[in-house]
C-alpha cells in the first residue's frame, strides 16, 4: 500500500490541501495574463500551488498553455536562453514534428542547434551558439509572444528558482533586459516564485530593482491548522486507518504548521500505525525524525559562528529585547552590532525568516533540536 502522505514532490490531488484561495488567485491570473510573483519561505508549497492552478487555468481555457521552467541548476544567460526556448516550444507544440518545425519557424536571424532523444517522448532539445544570442537575445525573449499570436494562444511562463538570476554575470542588466520584453508581450503572462525568500524579496521589493513592481505579489501563509487536521484524518481513513483529534493537532503543532514536516511527520506517525494513531505515536516518530535529521543540523550548526549561535539560543527562550545589556550578558552576545549582523547572516542562510522586523525560524525542526539536544533545554 502507497503511504498517503506526499513530500519532497509536487503534492497533486488528495496530497494537496487547504490553499483554495491562493489557487483561485493564481487560476484568475493565468487566465487574465496577470503577471504574478509568489513568496514564501521553502518547502512550503509554491511548486505544487502553481502546478494546481496551472491544471485549473488550462481547464478553464483550452487555448491557454503553461510552461514550466526549473532554473535550479541555471548559472549563466547561455543555459537559460536555452532552456527558456526549450520549454516554451515543448509548451505549445503537439508533436515532436511541430516542436521541430517551430524552432526553425519562429527564428529568422539565430539558427537552433536541435537534437533529438532515442526516446520519442522526451522533449527536443534546443540550443545556439552563445556568440549569436548575445548579439541578438530579442528573437529567444519574444519566442512566446511570436507562437502565441501565430497559434491563437496565451501562454503563461511559470519559473521556479527565479532568484538564481541575481548570480549570473551582469546580473542587474541581464534583468532590465528581460523585463524591457516580457513588460510589453501582450498574450504572454509570468509567474516567478523561488526558494530564496530574501533573495525573492531583494528582487521583487528593491525599487532600485529592475523587476520592481512587475506582477501582483503573492506571500504565501502557513496552512491553517484545522485544514491540516481535517486532511491528516481524511487520509488516513483513506487507507483503512484512524488519527485521534489529539495525534492530528500535535503534528501541526510539533511541525509549526509548515507544509512539507507536516507531511513527512504525518508520514512517519502513518507507518507506524496499525488501526488507530495515538498521541504516543506522533511523539515516538517526531523523535525518530529528529534523529534522521540530526547529523543534518549538526553540520548547518557548524557553519554558524559563536555569536549567531548565542543569538539563536536566546531567540529560542523567548527573549523579547535581546538587546538589553542584561540579556546580552546572559547570552554572551558581544553588542547589538554582534546581534545586527547575525540576524542578516541568518537570513541570507535560510536559517531564519524575517517578517516585517518578526525573526522566526524557517525550519521548526531544527529549531527543536536546537533547543532540546544543542543548547539542552527541555
Amino acid at each position: 500500500m502507497e503511504t498517503p502522505f506526499v513530500f519532497g514532490k509536487i503534492a497533486t490531488e488528495k496530497n494537496f490541501t487547504d490553499r483554495e484561495k491562493e489557487t483561485a488567485y493564481l487560476v484568475d491570473n493565468f487566465t487574465s495574463l496577470i503577471n504574478t510573483i509568489i513568496i514564501s519561505p521553502r518547502r512550503w508549497g509554491k511548486s505544487s500551488l502553481v502546478n494546481k492552478a496551472a491544471g485549473r487555468a488550462m481547464e478553464r481555457e483550452h487555448n491557454l498553455r503553461v510552461c514550466h521552467i526549473d532554473l535550479f541548476n541555471v548559472r549563466s544567460e547561455e543555459h537559460f536562453y536555452s532552456l527558456l526556448a526549450q520549454k516554451v516550444i515543448s509548451a505549445t507544440s503537439g508533436r515532436w514534428e511541430e516542436a521541430i518545425s517551430d524552432a526553425r519557424k519562429f527564428f529568422s536571424r539565430l539558427v537552433p542547434k536541435i537534437s533529438i532523444a532515442s526516446d520519442p517522448m522526451s522533449e527536443v532539445t534546443i540550443d545556439f551558439d552563445w556568440e549569436q544570442v548575445k548579439r541578438t537575445p530579442d528573437e529567444v525573449l519574444d519566442l512566446a509572444e511570436k507562437i502565441a499570436v501565430a497559434k491563437g494562444l496565451k501562454i503563461v511562463i511559470c519559473i521556479d528558482e527565479f532568484q538564481n538570476i541575481a548570480d549570473f554575470t551582469d546580473s542587474d542588466y541581464f534583468q532590465k533586459k528581460l523585463r524591457s520584453h516580457w513588460q510589453l508581450h501582450q498574450h504572454v503572462a509570468y509567474c516567478l516564485y523561488g526558494s530564496k525568500r530574501h533573495m525573492m524579496l531583494e528582487v521583487f521589493t528593491d525599487s532600485s530593482k529592475p523587476f520592481y513592481k512587475f506582477g501582483n505579489l503573492i506571500f504565501l501563509n502557513k496552512i491553517a491548522t484545522p485544514y491540516l487536521v481535517d486532511f491528516f484524518k481524511t487520509r488516513f481513513t483513506d487507507t483503512g486507518k484512524s488519527i485521534t483529534d489529539e495525534a492530528s493537532h500535535l503534528i501541526a503543532e510539533l511541525t509549526d504548521n509548515h507544509p512539507y514536516y507536516a507531511q513527512q511527520l504525518a508520514q512517519l506517525s502513518w507507518l507506524r500505525t496499525k488501526d488507530i494513531c495515538t498521541v504516543g505515536i506522533v511523539q515516538e516518530s517526531h523523535s525518530a525524525l529528529v534523529e534522521q535529521l540530526s547529523l543534518l543540523f549538526v553540520t548547518i550548526t557548524e557553519t554558524l559562528t559563536v555569536q549567531q549561535l548565542n543569538y539563536l539560543n536566546a531567540l529560542l527562550a523567548g527573549e523579547t529585547n535581546i538587546s538589553s545589556t542584561e540579556v546580552m550578558h546572559r547570552y554572551r552576545i558581544s553588542s547589538p552590532t554582534s546581534i545586527a549582523r547575525s540576524k542578516v547572516a541568518l537570513v541570507r542562510n535560510d536559517i531564519l525568516d524575517n517578517q516585517g522586523g518578526k525573526y522566526s525560524f524557517q525550519d521548526p525542526i531544527y529549531a527543536y533540536w536546537l533547543r532540546t539536544q544543542y543548547f539542552g533545554v527541555s
